[in-house]
């Protein structure tokens, strides 16, 4: 049995997920990541596009300076950039920026440029599914911003499960939240959002990957548009 580095085997802690994604269920976002907090501690960190500060928000208050994994992947808005060294300055938590083993000129020598055009889910994986799961290494759990409202390939999303690909457990504590519910947060704590929120982007990513949304669009529906692909492979 493979084992963790505090002695916790990966069958436990894939029980404990599992127990907890149904124990969990119903409790709110800030019991759930004080569960998270108590069960792993330094451990356990959270993963934000920087599309919103409000999983982040959340985490440092029941864990003050929790470590907070941003991937820059080379291709963001200023704007992103912008909203995570603002989170940097003005919130209790510790931002810790994963980089891809290539720079984008690099990709480009390699691959041939605007690989995301001709290849996204070769450029996702290199620039975002290879470094998190090197990021992620030295823990074991981690937090997301998922919400079961944004898309159909998230409406399953449980408050607590296993990562089978990383082998952790993962946590999306607002998975139960409507997009109402983030707004009323936002506004109720003066959450950090991303500008470009505010210009008709519902989700926002790799900026050559990203368009603003149309009425009557989910919201994911401005991601690799025109694609069949709906997500990045960070999230299965």
């Amino acid at each position: 049995m493979t084992v963790t580095q505090d002695g916790t085997g990966v069958e436990g802690l894939r029980e404990l997920a599992e127990r907890a994604g149904r124990e969990l269920e119903d409790a709110d976002a800030l019991d759930i990541l004080r569960w998270a907090a108590d069960t792993f501690g330094s451990r356990f960190c959270v993963t934000s596009s920087m599309e919103d500060a409000v999983v982040a928000h959340l985490a440092s208050r029941v864990l003050p300076g929790v470590d907070v994994v941003f991937l820059d992947t080379g291709y963001h808005f200023p704007e992103t950039i912008g909203t995570r060294d603002a989170v940097e300055a003005v919130m209790d938590v510790n931002v810790i920026t994963l980089t891809p083993r290539q720079t984008v000129a690099e990709q480009d020598a390699e691959y041939g440029p605007k690989l995301h055009d001709r290849d996204p889910d070769l450029c996702c994986a290199l620039r975002k599914v290879k470094p998190l799961e090197e990021g992620l290494e030295g823990y074991r759990a981690w937090a997301t911003g998922l919400r079961r409202d944004e898309s159909p390939t998230r409406a399953g999303t449980p408050v607590v499960g296993w990562d089978e690909k990383r082998r952790k457990v993962k946590i999306a504590p607002i998975a139960r939240w409507s997009q109402q519910d983030v707004e009323a947060y936002v506004a109720e704590h003066g959450v950090l959002t991303n500008p470009l929120l505010m210009d008709g982007y519902a989700s926002v990513g790799c900026a050559p990957c990203t368009r603003r949304v149309l009425e009557g669009e989910d919201a994911r529906s401005g991601r690799w548009s025109g694609r069949s692909k709906t997500e990045c492979g960070l999230h299965g």
